[in-house]
């Protein structure tokens, strides 16, 4: 529920994205975006792109998003506050 919250939280301070942890995104009402929409905004300071993947689906995939910060998705608490509120999140888990 935290986690859900936060995101909700974080939601409010973005400019247009989430893409969230292995919920229901549609029923969250968060908004996701496409893969060329993202292509063409890495890069901008403004999007911070946060790959919550576990350990073994991060290591064993060959499709990593240039740019993005790793994080454990089981650590939110211990990460969520470090990024500045004002940038646009990209929560990549798939």
């Amino acid at each position: 529920m935290r986690i859900k919250r936060a995101c909700l939280t974080g939601m409010i301070f973005s400019l247009f994205v989430f893409i969230i942890w292995p919920v229901n995104i549609a029923s969250a009402g968060v908004p996701r975006i496409t893969k060329e929409a993202l292509k063409g905004n890495l890069g901008n300071a403004d999007v911070v792109v946060i790959d919550v993947r576990a350990g073994r689906d991060w290591e064993s995939s060959q499709f990593k998003i240039k740019g993005a910060v790793r994080e454990d998705v089981n650590d939110f608490n211990s990460w969520a506050n470090k990024y500045p509120k004002e940038r646009t999140f990209v929560i990549y888990c798939a």
